[in-house]
C-alpha cells in the first residue's frame, strides 16, 4: 500500500523518532511504512490518521491492482 507518511510528518517538522514515540512504535516501524515494506494494522493507521487530523485515506493509498 502506498502512503504520504513521510510528507505529512515533514508538513508537522516531525522527526520518524518523534513520530514513533507519539504513536507507541519504534523507528523502525515508522521507516518500514514510509518506504512501504510494512502496512500498517487498522488501529495503527487511525492513530496516525488521527494525530495528523486527517481521514486515513489522505494519508494511505489502496491499490486494488496492487499484490
Amino acid at each position: 500500500m502506498k502512503n504520504k507518511l513521510k510528507v505529512y510528518r515533514a508538513m508537522h517538522n516531525m522527526t520518524q523518532e518523534e513520530l514513533a514515540k507519539k504513536l507507541g512504535v519504534t523507528r523502525q516501524t515508522i521507516i518500514a511504512i514510509e518506504k512501504g515494506k510494512y502496512d500498517p494494522s487498522l488501529r495503527l493507521a487511525f492513530k496516525i490518521a488521527r494525530l495528523f487530523n486527517v481521514k486515513i485515506e489522505d494519508i494511505f493509498i489502496y491499490d486494488e491492482n496492487e499484490k
